[in-house]
Formats: structure tokens, sequence, C-alpha cells
């Protein structure tokens, strides 16, 4: 089956979205990139509908079939990610924790939090520095800055 992407645009710029086989496989930042419309797909909608509910500030979780391809220790930091709580936050350290690693795997944690192809619905951008601050993010820290102050305005 071939992979079908839409473009849509959104609070922190364009965003491209892939499905394949009935899944949700990546979600790349387009900033600059002009919108195309593919129509055809049922998931592209539903994708797109439920990012467009999460920027208004109408959703706080997504249901949406994803891809996991990765490497085991990948999935489980991704499997993770999920778990963070809309409006919450967690360092690098804390997910090596949460998984049963010492807090010294956390470099690993975050080569696979940034190895992440599904950012927004895998959230991602909920992970930051032990000390509090806005770490690196694929999209850059000004997009993790808008992210997290939609789902928790102030924070940072």
């Amino acid at each position: 089956m071939s992979t079908m992407t839409r473009w849509m645009d959104s609070p922190i710029g364009g965003l491209r979205i892939h499905v394949s086989a009935g899944l949700i496989t990546a979600i790349d930042f387009g900033a600059g990139e002009p919108r195309r419309q593919q129509t055809g797909s049922t998931l592209l909608d539903q994708a797109e509908r439920q990012l467009d509910e999460y920027f208004a500030g109408e959703r706080t979780d997504f249901d949406l079939p994803l891809a996991n391809d990765g490497t085991e220790f990948q999935k489980k930091v991704w499997a993770e990610l999920r778990r963070i709580p809309y409006g919450e936050t967690a360092s690098y350290g804390d997910i090596a924790r949460r998984l049963g690693y010492e807090p010294v795997i956390s470099r690993a944690v975050g080569a696979a939090n940034g190895a992440n192809p599904i950012p927004i619905v895998v959230p991602c951008h909920r992970v930051i520095g032990a000390d509090g601050s806005l770490t690196g993010y694929a999209g850059g820290v000004d997009r993790k800055k808008t992210l997290l102050d939609l789902e928790r305005p102030g924070l940072f």
C-alpha cells in the first residue's frame, strides 16, 4: 500500500501527516511548505480533525492507529511518552526510571525521544531537562514551548 500524505496548517506551522497501511506513520514539521491536500483517506481526515481539536484546546488525548516502527527500546520510550498526561511534563531521567532503568540512561531516552516519528500525538514535547529547562526538540524549542503553553498556559 502506498503512503498518503496531507499538509495542514497549525499554530506551530505546517504539518505533514503520513499514512500507510491504515496507520499514521509520521508527522513532519513543514514550516514554509505549501499547503497540499490529498483526499480519499478517512484516516487522514480523522488525524487532521483530531490535531485541529488539540490545537483548539478541545482534545487532550489522541485516538489514532499508529505505526510502531523502531527499536524495542524506542518503542518502550514512545509508549511511556503516551502515558505523560496532558498538561504535565517529565524529565528524561523520569522516563528512564519509569521504564526500570537507572537515570544515567537518560541520554538514550533523549535519543529515542528525538527519533519519535509522530510528534504531538506521541507527546515528546512533554519531556524536559532534569532542571526543568526546555531542552531540544525536533521541531525547535519555540514549537515545544508553544505546545506546552497550549496544554498548560503559564507553565513556561
